[in-house]
């Protein structure tokens, strides 16, 4: 071949087989590696006879072979690796298929003999390229023959797939040790193992001292050295040859320390180093120990590392970790090894380089660690009080034109809480900063937009308080403002394949792009929004900007946010939206083609913060450690949401002076404090962070005097003692559910789980323990899964704290699986006791697992002593009680006892539980019990003290024996040894069995029974009969009312308007009866300011409760318009009044009547008709039972087209009431003496003042004063001798007055008295509106057209308590019952009225009344009774008219609301209707009529005369 083309890089070799090119390649490395040492021909420095080019003979003598390779001064230079003594497949030259194939065929021992001389025997021969040539072309001629003679043989005898004979087995362990999977596999042809992690497979040489996969004689392993976090993963182990595949699996955990990582862990084992023939000793001496700086110091951390043997030139792999991150040389960062000493220094200290710091020092043969460490102070301000750095600036989302900038807050704030924090941007190559917020946010994350596309940006946060501004924080690292996906293709850099391809593509026309795709609301906060949305798939072949839109929800009215530029990236903040506001979000795309069309809008989005910031963390508790140092451990936020981590504050005892243990936010919830003064007594408190914000501080924790634990209590806890009382709860075919006891020793520290084992009993011989679960559980019962039926079983359980896992329990009985089929329940189990006492204590217990064929419905308690025989068992409840936990009484102090639990069901009484540990009955010294305090501000609280408290003890509270761990209703507080529950709005659902247990005691528990009737002095809430209600009086008025239960003569009452307390006054009128409850507020009528949330405030001595109505929206706008058209209406019908509006009708004798109806009409009201503003005569004689006014025009023509108008007036005049006045008269009610006058006519221009003893009488919610109808009156409620005198009613209508008096003393109020006494007793007053009250429910039609001659019958529904009185009323007389109306009222229920025959005289307005003690309430409805020629005529026009349109006629009612009239019957007669509105004056009221002939039916004059 052609020089040329050996030597191109791309030069083509695949042609060659596979063979020949390994056995090339061998040779090559093997030339190489050898020519580099054969200068150095010294003695003893050739360790090997070669043989060289020219096929020399080897020496006779050969010595022995040395693999150290030295100089010409005798010096160890390296080590030198034989000829084929790499893998297998190197020595032999095959494949692992084509290996297994020939181990057992004669060719392999002849070949094995070949290749493998030099490695079994003491000498290497360096053959020639032709030897390796020809040996090459004999293993290629062999191994065909040798597939050849396999295709002959019997598969079926020789080959079988893979089999696991032992499988590998999961395992636990902690963070830093090791962890070995092993398993051993059968199979032929041999089976090719691969170790995989999470289906990924795992390469040793990928992280050299990791991994190590062994493979010895069937025995695979896998070993896992120093295990962190990241390897707790299931691993697989796959076995495959050519009959087959198996895989088996195995999960590794590896748990983690809480706080710092414990050095106390075990190292891996020392590796040995198999390429070198040695191992190395690797000890770290001179450390570094914990160190401080501040920001702005230089600082190294440096060791001395000793390495036996040692060697010259060789330099170990030094790597540098922050908490377990991997460092890399930086501007920050620099590393140096010179050669027994590795340093590691921090040239500018920021708070980020605060951490653990640690060194690892890696060999061959394994590696060291060492760690410490390292505090970062804030430097001092540069304006005093300002506050410190804020740290870890980080840049995430960067897209186009749009990044994210994240930061952590500052732990110092030196005494003033920090307003905000300014995010500052700087363009790489440049030292111009530009501030990106004009106001400071308090969220630590913010979006930065308008960044130009291909440029690069870095960043750097400050914070400021009222006293100035930070320093600013360290810069983040440099991000490019690119698209993501152009970022991901630049960073990887493509491999060069000699070849540059060119392509040219033909314009394309532009294309409107598409509509963006899941678009999101991916932050909301009070300063901002951040959009994120997908590109359109359909956006042709150019780029696409982006046009951000907006709309407050409810409406439509869509606003583009961008309208200047277009965005360039998918995301995108929104600023400047109102906070609390709703909004949605929609998307355009755009180009060069136009703007498409816009995505679907996002849900409605509220503007506000969606993080809190996190609840003050729990307990702190200090333990002792160094001279220097205290451990610091607390209970987690329990509201924490994308927690970042938490600031510990350390202060001198009785200093108050705090300052900060860390400046960099620890995950943990252990902390060692450093720096501290030996002897010194410190506290300490913590604060949780998130980006919303930091938390309030922990309670403080106790004072600790800072030295050196001694002894036993270095390790301030130990691993618990071992459970014990195994037993079944229930079984199945293939699974058994135990239960065990508590150990009694928990090694100081909370027990966090338990892991049980469970092995085999066969024969009588137990096998291997098998771990049941991987991860430990918390509760003392588990399920054990995958067992086999009928086999007998043996268990242990362990428990584990912070300390460890304890040793394992003493193995159970042996029980067999098998499935319980029985019908009674199995045993409770988990018995416990609480609140013991001398005469009684407290037991608990979880129902069973095996319920049996029915659910459990009670159980039953057993008690026996603890020395009495078996049969001595007793019951405690004849019946069987449902709950979980029974109070046990008459227990006799000083004696022992045990007791068990049995479940029953339908079926029966099931098997009882495992009877307690025997328990003293005694109450011991310093036992407390629960108290219920009430301070002066009525605040309820439960209070309980512990004598016996330990360090770890804590205070856990429960209703019903169930733990609290909702705080809406109670806030509990602890401090030192007490604790108390507080009741937020006490009230019926606060009422239960409260206790209160002291953990990490000797059972110190106790509890209180919070009920009612228990507790006669204190009452919680205020009970009510009813809520706040409101309802319409007459003229509109409205009012609020509720009622309460009983309330004491203390009894008081806030109202409250949308959180402002309101008073009596103009506005309002407010009246509370205590002997009935009743509260009421009043008010004259509704306007736009009293739309809002009405609270009444109840407050009986330390008895509180409320009641709230909200009346917006709807509600009140509904409300408010029915109070004004009812204030309306009020006035309208104080004089005459157009109950039917002007109309008209055709008689049969073809003459038009024109008729409206007037109700309240006096003997002096006078009806004056006008056309067109003209007065006409009409021989009209008014009716006044009937009320209706009637103008006949008998011909009618084109002249009588016009506007008709008729007019009431009444003869009297204002200035005539006064003399029409009646003398005043007294009337006796129920609630106390009424005196009264009737007028002929009243309106408001007439004033009215009343006198008592010749002074005006100040009104107040006893003596009140009224107007009904022509009645003016006076009401004195539960009148005494204070109210006896002479009383006068004074007129006064402009001009001159007029007054009338009567005496209301001696026998007059004698009489009166007596007569009220009477009524009080006989109708008991009540005038206030109940549920009870009178009400018509329905049943009543507005209008009733019926033809003359016919029956008429109507029905409604009465209800009220007590039954109601009924009235019937026609244009607002009483009608009584007769042969022509019948009025009924059945079983108290339904009022029915008939009209027995119907004429015209009958047509009107009728009314039903009905009355109880508790209220009025009426129902109107409308007769119009017809001629039959006017009905029939009346259903023709009607049923033709719904074939056409109707015109919307302005309504005669002030309110406006639109009347349809058939525009059809304007036509057939030639004119037209519209009604005016009523028009109201104070001597009369008047209604017009319209008559119209249009031009175009002229001809048709005479139709009327016809019709």
């Amino acid at each position: 071949m052609p020089f040329y083309q050996k030597h191109h890089r791309h030069y083509d070799r695949a042609y060659r087989s596979r063979e020949t090119a390994s056995a090339i390649s061998q040779y090559q490395q093997s030339s190489s590696s050898y020519s580099a040492h054969r200068s150095s021909s010294t003695k003893g420095a050739i360790t090997s006879a070669f043989v060289d080019e020219s096929g020399l003979s080897p020496q006779p003598k050969r010595t022995k072979p040395s693999y150290l390779a030295v100089d010409k001064e005798n010096q160890i230079i390296g080590y030198v690796v034989p000829i084929f003594r790499g893998s297998q497949e190197f020595a032999t030259g095959l494949s692992d298929t084509e290996e297994a194939r020939a181990k057992e065929t004669a060719g392999y021992l002849a070949r094995r003999d070949l290749f493998t001389s030099g490695v079994e025997m003491d000498r290497v021969e360096h053959k020639s390229r032709r030897t390796i040539m020809r040996e090459s072309a004999d293993r290629i001629s062999l191994t065909k023959r040798n597939e050849e003679y396999h295709k002959q043989l019997n598969k079926d005898s020789l080959m079988h797939p893979p089999e696991f004979v032992i499988k590998p087995r999961s395992h636990t362990v902690w963070e830093k040790q090791c962890v070995r999977l092993h398993c051993t596999i059968t199979g032929w042809p041999e089976p090719r193992v691969v170790w995989y992690k999470n289906n990924i497979s795992i390469d040793p040489m990928a992280q050299p001292g990791k991994y190590k996969i062994v493979d010895s004689y069937n025995v695979h392993s896998l070993e896992i050295n120093r295990c962190d976090f990241d390897d707790t993963a299931q691993y697989r182990v796959s076995a495959m040859n050519s009959n087959g595949e198996l895989s088996a699996y195995a999960s590794v955990v590896v748990k983690r320390f809480k706080g710092e990582v414990d050095e106390s862990l075990p190292s891996p084992r020392p590796l040995p180093c198999l390429e070198y023939g040695v191992t190395f000793e690797t000890h770290i001496v001179e450390k570094f120990d914990v160190s401080f700086g501040r920001e702005g110091e230089t600082l190294s951390l440096g060791c001395s590392v000793i390495i036996y043997p040692s060697l010259r030139r060789y330099k170990p792999e030094i790597e540098w970790y922050r908490d377990d991150k991997l460092l890399v040389p930086s501007k920050w960062v620099q590393m140096h090894w010179s050669g027994d000493r590795a340093t590691l220094t921090l040239t500018h200290l920021n708070k980020e380089d605060e951490g653990l710091y640690t060194l690892r020092v890696i060999t061959k043969s394994g590696y060291e660690t060492h760690s410490a460490y390292v505090f970062v102070r804030d430097a001092d301000a540069e304006v005093a009080g300002a506050p410190g750095a804020p740290l870890d600036v980080f840049c995430q989302e960067a897209n186009k034109d749009y990044v994210i900038v994240t930061w952590k807050q500052p732990a110092v704030d030196r005494g003033s809480s920090i307003l905000g924090y300014f995010v500052d941007r700087c363009e790489v190559g440049t030292t111009h900063w530009i501030q990106c917020n004009d106001t400071p946010i308090k969220f630590a994350r913010f979006p930065v937009t308008g960044l130009i596309e291909g440029r690069s940006y870095v960043f750097r946060v400050r914070a400021v308080n009222k006293c100035g501004m930070s320093h600013p924080s360290r810069v983040s690292e440099p991000v490019a403002a690119m698209d993501p996906a152009d970022r991901a293709r630049k960073g990887a850099s493509a491999p060069w394949t000699g070849q540059i391809i060119v392509t040219e593509e033909e314009p394309v026309e532009g294309v409107v792009p598409g509509k963006p795709c899941e678009l999101m609301v991916t932050e909301a906060t009070k300063n901002y929004v951040v959009l994120s949305w997908q590109p359109p798939s359909e956006k042709g072949h150019e780029g696409v900007m982006y046009y951000v839109e907006k709309c407050v929800s409810g409406t439509d009215s869509w606003q583009r946010v961008n309208t200047d530029i277009p965005v360039k990236s998918p995301r995108f903040a929104l600023f400047d939206l109102s906070e609390g506001k709703s909004y949605c979000f929609r998307v355009r795309c755009c180009n060069s083609a136009g703007v498409g069309e816009p995505s679907e809008p996002t849900e409605a989005t509220v503007v506000g913060d969606k993080l809190d910031i996190p609840s003050a963390p729990g307990r702190v508790v200090p333990t002792r450690n160094t001279d220097t140092s205290v451990v610091v451990s607390w209970e987690a936020s329990r509201q924490a949401k994308e927690l970042v981590g938490y600031y510990i504050e350390s202060s001198l005892a009785g200093t108050n002076t705090w300052e900060a243990c860390n400046n960099k936010p620890v995950k943990g919830t252990r902390f060692i404090c450093h720096g501290l003064t030996t002897g010194e007594k410190y506290v300490f408190r913590v604060r949780a962070v998130n980006a919303a914000g930091i938390s309030d501080f922990s309670q403080e924790s106790e004072a600790i005097e800072v030295k050196a634990a001694i002894g036993e209590s270095t390790l301030p806890e130990s691993s618990p003692a071992p459970p014990f009382g195994i037993t079944v709860l229930e079984c199945v075919r293939d699974s058994m559910v135990l239960a065990w006891k508590q150990p009694t020793f928990m090694g100081g520290a909370d027990i966090t789980g338990y892991f049980v084992d469970y092995r085999e009993v066969i024969g009588g011989v137990p096998g291997k323990w098998h771990e049941a679960n991987i991860k430990a559980v918390s509760e003392r019962a588990y399920r054990v899964s995958e067992l086999k039926e009928n086999m007998l079983y043996q268990f242990q359980v362990r428990a584990a704290n912070m300390a460890g896992v304890g040793i394992p329990s003493r193995p159970s009985e042996i029980f067999k699986c098998e499935e319980w089929t029985i019908a009674v329940p199995g045993p409770p189990h988990d018995l416990q006791l609480q609140e013991v006492r001398k005469d009684s204590l407290l037991l608990l217990w979880k129902p069973p697992v095996y319920q049996g064929r029915d659910k459990v419905n009670g159980y039953y308690v057993d008690i026996k002593e603890a020395e009495a025989p078996f049969e001595c068992w007793r019951g405690v409840n004849e019946k069987a009680t449902s709950k979980t936990y029974m109070k046990i009484k008459d227990l006799k102090e000083g004696v022992t006892y045990i007791f068990r639990v049995r479940a029953q069901n339908k079926a029966g009484v099931g098997k009882a539980s495992e009877p307690t540990e025997p328990v003293l009955a005694e109450t011991k010294p310093g036992t407390a019990e629960l108290v219920v305090n009430v301070d002066d501000d009525g605040v309820i609280s439960l209070n309980f003290e512990c004598a016996n408290l330990t360090a770890d003890s804590k205070f856990v509270w429960s209703k019903n024996y169930e733990e609290i761990t909702d705080d809406k209703r109670l806030t509990m507080e602890t401090k030192g040894n007490k604790s108390k529950a507080i009741f937020k709005a006490p009230s019926e659902e606060d009422l239960g069995i409260y206790s209160c247990l002291v953990t990490h005691t000797e059972g110190v528990s106790a509890s209180y029974s919070l009920t009612e009737e228990g507790m006669p002095s204190i009452s919680i809430f205020i009970p009510l009969k009813s809520e706040l209600a409101v309802e319409l009086l007459e003229k509109g008025r409205v009012r609020f009312w509720l009622q309460a239960e009983k309330m004491s003569a203390n009894g008081k009452v806030e109202y409250v308007f949308n959180d402002n307390i309101i008073s009596q006054g103009d506005k309002y009128k407010m009246n509370f009866d205590r002997n009935t409850g009743i509260i009421e507020m009043f008010m004259e009528s509704l306007g736009k300011e009293d739309e809002g949330t009405f609270t009444f405030q109840l407050q009986d001595g330390k008895a509180t409760n409320q009641s709230s109505l909200v009346l917006i929206g709807d509600v009140f706008k509904q409300l408010q318009k029915q109070s004004e058209f009812q204030r309306k209406e009020w006035h309208r019908k104080q004089g005459p009044h157009f109950v039917e509006y002007l109309s008209y009708e055709v008689t049969p004798e073809c003459i038009v009547r024109l008729k409206c109806k007037v109700g309240n009409m006096k003997k002096e009201s006078v009806a004056l008709w006008y056309k067109d503003g003209r007065e006409i005569k009409a021989n009209e004689k008014l009716d006044f039972s009937e009320g209706v006014l009637t103008l006949e025009i008998a011909q009618i023509s084109k002249k009588d087209a016009g506007v008709y108008e008729v007019e009431m007036c009444s003869s009297l005049s204002v200035h005539e009431a006064p003399n029409s006045s009646t003398p005043l008269k007294i009337q006796s009610t129920e609630e106390g003496v009424r005196l009264y006058t009737f007028v002929n006519y009243y309106n408001d221009e007439l004033l009215i003042t009343w006198h008592h003893k010749d002074a005006a009488i100040a009104f107040t919610d006893r003596i009140k004063s009224g107007v009904v109808g022509e009645q003016l009156w006076l009401q004195i409620s539960e009148p005494t001798e204070k109210d006896k005198g002479k009383y006068a009613i004074e007129f006064f209508d402009g001009k001159g007055g007029l007054k009338r008096t009567v005496e209301l003393s001696g026998q007059a109020y004698d009489d009166a008295y007596a007569e009220f006494q009477r009524l009080k007793q006989t109708f008991p007053t009540c005038s206030f509106a109940s549920p009870d009250r009178a009400r018509v429910a329905g049943g009543l039609p507005d209008v009733v057209t019926i033809q003359e001659g016919k029956a008429l019958n109507l029905t409604c529904n009465i209800s009220g308590d007590p039954v109601p009185e009924v009235t019937w009323l026609k244009n607002d007389r009483e009608l009584v019952s007769d042969d022509h109306f019948i009025l009924k009222f059945a079983s108290g229920k339904f009022a029915s009225f008939t009209i027995t025959m119907v004429n015209t005289n009958d047509s009107g307005k009728y009314s039903i009344l009905v009355k109880n003690k508790y209220g009025t309430e009426s129902g109107d409805f409308t007769v119009s009774a017809m001629h039959l020629a006017c009905f029939i005529v009346f259903n023709e026009l009607t049923e033709s008219l719904l074939k056409y349109p109707r015109t919307e006629l302005p309504s005669p009612d002030y309110k406006d609301v639109p009347v349809s009239v058939p525009f059809h019957l304007a036509t057939h007669l030639h004119f037209t209707v519209c009604c005016h509105e009523a028009e109201q004056k104070s001597n009369g009221v008047s209604s017009r009529a319209e008559l119209g002939m249009p031009a175009s039916h002229a001809s048709h004059a005479s139709l009327g005369a016809a019709f």
